[in-house]
This record gives structure tokens, C-alpha cells and sequence, in this order.
């Protein structure tokens, strides 16, 4: 029974996106023509923030947040947890500055999504070409941290799994070395409530935990991402330890209230 109380409100969710999508993204290619690439971006954060209200509202997803206090005032390399949709949609309204996506480009296609996505100013990749997809990034991630914005790259570069660890790239380590920037580590137990792959939310709450920042200057790539990707998996098992069954399990610290 649950099951399918679950499934007709994943429904529900799907076409309130789908219905608020259309409006939204005809607004930002109007707007597009006539204002700046920062008034573009706040209003598609609006609409993540709606999408991430209806998945409170009717699916009955909650947040639940930690080490906030650990974000900095100055730019860095964000390099979070991937397991489902919600954190690309969570991550704008959560931060307290601009983010940056890299992203494959083929995002854009989507319609009316993709169309909206197109007008904002981000670093869109072909994945088939490595060498000019890492030059675009380096120079463009630069550009951004330069204009106080943050740079936002998932180190497995797609979502797994609850419970799973992908292979952490280095991509993101060595745009911070080569800008001189921090990297931010984040956990996110997503896909408790929104697993990959699937349109069926559970009701729940979701962890974002924020670690401290990590100076990149003198650092080499592979083994600062070894440093985020030790402290992510260790956070995702204190956080979510049913997800690491037969693993130790850290203990938790106290919780803070969901929003």
C-alpha cells in the first residue's frame, strides 16, 4: 500500500514539474534577451526551489542540514555525493553564492528545460572530447571564480547507487589546483528518498553535510581527491549507515532539524 501511495504521489510531483516547467522556461528566454547572466540564474533557481518545495509538499522529502558553518565566503571547487536528482536541483538554493555547473551537453536538448539550462551561463562539455572538455573547463571555471561564483563538479561524475561509490575523477581537484582555489567536500544521502533511475520518491529526510574546506596550493590532484573522497564516504556511513549493512558504522552526531 505504501508502495503505491508513493507512486501516485511521485506522480503528482512529475507533473507539477512538468506543468510549472513550460511558464518557467518561456519566462527565462524572454527575460534572456533583455537582462543580465546573474538575473537569469536567479530566476532558475527559482523554479529549483519550487521543484524542491513540491518534493517537500507532496512527496513528503525533508532536508535535514550540517557544517553549514563550514562554508567560506570566498570561491571554491563544490565536489558532493551524486545519487539522485535532488542535489542538482537543492544545491542552488542552498548556497549562499552563484554555482556553476559542469555539465555534458546534451542536458540541452531537453525540451524547455535544456532550452532554459542553454541561456544561463555555464561550462557545457562534450565528454567525447576529453583534452578541449578539460581546457574548457579549467579556463572557464577560472572566468567564474574570478566573478565570486562557485564551481560545482561531481567527482563520480554520475549517480550511483545508495550504499555505492563510483570512481572519484580528478577533475575537479585539478581545477582547484590550477585556480588556487579550496574544494569543498559535501555528502548527500539522496538517494534514500529519490533513488537513481527512478521517479518513485519515498518520503524521508536527506542529509547534506558540509565538510571543511580543503586548500589545494601545493597539493598534487589524485591525492587530494583521495583526502574528499575518504571524508564523503566516511560521512555517507555515519550519516546513512543501513545503506553500509556489514560495515563499521561511525557514530552519529546529534541531528539537526529538518527544513
Amino acid at each position: 500500500m505504501a508502495l503505491f501511495f508513493n507512486a501516485v504521489r511521485s506522480a503528482l510531483f512529475v507533473l507539477f514539474m512538468a506543468v510549472s516547467v513550460v511558464p518557467w522556461a518561456l519566462a527565462v528566454l524572454v527575460v534572456s534577451i533583455f537582462a543580465r547572466a546573474d538575473t537569469v540564474y536567479w530566476l532558475c533557481v527559482g523554479w529549483l526551489r519550487l521543484s524542491i518545495w513540491g518534493a517537500k509538499v507532496i512527496c513528503g522529502v525533508h532536508a535535514r542540514l550540517h557544517g553549514f558553518e563550514n562554508l567560506p565566503d570566498s570561491p571554491v571547487v563544490l565536489l558532493p555525493k551524486h545519487q539522485s536528482t535532488w542535489e542538482t536541483f537543492a544545491f542552488p538554493g542552498l548556497m549562499p553564492h552563484p554555482l556553476c555547473y559542469v555539465f555534458k551537453r546534451e542536458l540541452l536538448y531537453i525540451p524547455f528545460f535544456g532550452w532554459a539550462m542553454a541561456r544561463m551561463d555555464m561550462i557545457h562539455i562534450d565528454r567525447s572530447k576529453r583534452t578541449e572538455a578539460w581546457n574548457l573547463v579549467a579556463e572557464q571555471g577560472r572566468r567564474f571564480m574570478d566573478k565570486g561564483h562557485w564551481v560545482i563538479m561531481f567527482p563520480e561524475g554520475t549517480r550511483g547507487p545508495r550504499g555505492g561509490k563510483g570512481v572519484y575523477k580528478a577533475g575537479g581537484t585539478r581545477l582547484a589546483i590550477a585556480t588556487g582555489r579550496p574544494v569543498l567536500p559535501v555528502a548527500v544521502t539522496s538517494a534514500r528518498c529519490w533513488p537513481r533511475k527512478s521517479f518513485v520518491l519515498r518520503p524521508g529526510v536527506i542529509d547534506v553535510s558540509v565538510g571543511r574546506p580543503i586548500p589545494s596550493v601545493g597539493r598534487q590532484p589524485e591525492a587530494l581527491m583521495r583526502e574528499v573522497e575518504t571524508w564523503i564516504e566516511a560521512e555517507m556511513r555515519r550519516l546513512d549507515p543501513q545503506a553500509y549493512v556489514g560495515e563499521p558504522v561511525v557514530p552519529a552526531a546529534a541531528a539537526d532539524a529538518p527544513v
